[in-house]
């Protein structure tokens, strides 16, 4: 038998891959499953971004290898979102870089930066990934605290104060996952002054800005933040593609060209049709964002009925694709989502998948429509 690499050893299989074969073994068994727990837009992509991809099958150039940086067209209309959307001047052919999907990108930053050994500030609770990918190149995950008296927002006071001299990396991620917090302006200057005090690389992962939020901000549009900041985005929740695997990691060009070296070794370019598609989708109106909003404040509405059902707490100010609740005093997070799982055939999220300091908490995702939300809510 051949042993795997020493970095798998704590490596686990992602959570919701392993709890998927459980509601899908319940589902099988004829039960009827109710999934709130993950985050996978269930409306259809715009029409215009289907016709587009429909039309780019039928390019000549379609069926060949792809360049590792996108399609010019593409580059262009990413660099017109971030001007349009976030007052951001990106240079479409050096600041802008097609990923297939940000989940990709969060490997390609860390092979790109990260040495053995290096240091990671991890937000707690926060994306599982973050934390997996940097054990994965061997560097070393460093968790910082964040909880309901702060607003979710890391004490970059207190961090400070802590040895930082072999922190390499900081991953923060606002509108936050899954907390749904949102980051002014104020926070991010001081998460730039913060980083070059300390010659730390900031990597704001950004999918969520559109879902329920009136004011979409980048950490790139603060002065001085492409010194010493990147930031990932995706086009799965803004505009229903999570399955077209379309990403971006925009920031400065240096820092753009290292991410490329390790990405140009370890794929050969998006699927042509693809790019056609992503380039209709980022030239949308923003009405489009009106109209997915409608329907997810209808959901949450109801969500929060739900969540009121069972005695948990929420915060309405919260944007993005997930209400976060508190469970009542006690409770066991994952005990709790165990028992609706068996007694009510309702999948939620424990906040512990996202760290210690999501203990006490549960994760609803808004991707279910009103009828499946009301039937959970009579189940109870």
């Amino acid at each position: 038998m051949i042993h795997p690499a020493h970095r798998l050893q704590d490596t686990k299989e992602y959570y919701f891959s392993r709890k998927l074969k459980e509601v899908r073994a319940l589902a099988a068994e004829g039960h009827p499953i109710i999934n709130m727990g993950i985050g996978s837009p269930d409306m259809p992509a715009p029409e215009a971004v289907v016709q587009a991809l429909e039309s780019g099958l039928k390019d000549a150039k379609a069926h060949q290898y792809q360049s590792y940086t996108g399609i010019p067209e593409l580059r262009t209309a990413m660099a017109r979102f971030y001007k349009k959307h976030y007052t951001v001047t990106l240079d479409p052919e050096t600041e802008v870089l097609p990923l297939m999907g940000s989940k990709e990108g969060i490997m390609h930053i860390s092979m790109a930066f990260l040495n053995p050994g290096d240091e990671v500030l991890i937000p707690n609770p926060g994306y599982p990934t973050y934390s997996a990918v940097t054990k994965l190149v061997e560097a070393v995950p460093v968790a910082y605290d964040l909880d309901a008296t702060n607003s979710w927002l890391p004490d970059l006071d207190a961090l400070a104060q802590q040895d930082l001299s072999r922190v390499k990396m900081m991953w923060v991620n606002y509108p936050h996952m899954p907390t749904g917090t949102k980051a002014r302006d104020v926070f991010f200057e001081k998460l730039i002054t913060f980083a070059k005090a300390h010659a730390i690389l900031i990597i704001n992962d950004n999918p969520y800005s559109f879902i329920l939020n009136d004011h979409p901000k980048s950490i790139l549009d603060i002065e001085g933040a492409k010194d010493v900041a990147l930031e990932l985005n995706s086009l799965s929740k803004t505009f229903n593609m999570a399955g077209w695997r379309v990403g971006m990691v925009a920031g400065n060009a240096t820092y753009i060209n290292h991410i490329l070296k390790v990405k140009s070794n370890m794929d050969s370019g998006m699927f042509y049709g693809i790019q056609k598609g992503a380039i209709a989708a980022l030239e949308l109106e923003s009405s489009w964002f009106d109209t997915i909003n409608e329907v997810y404040a209808k959901r949450r509405q109801l969500i929060y009925n739900l969540v009121e059902k069972l005695g948990c707490t929420y915060d309405s100010n919260s944007v993005g694709l997930f209400v976060w609740a508190k469970l009542p005093e006690g409770v066991d997070a994952e005990n709790f989502i165990d028992t609706v799982l068996q007694e009510k055939y309702i999948f939620i999220t424990p906040g512990t998948i996202f760290g210690t300091q999501g203990e006490g908490y549960i994760r609803f995702s808004l991707c279910v429509t009103e009828e499946e939300i009301k039937k959970a809510i009579k189940r109870f």
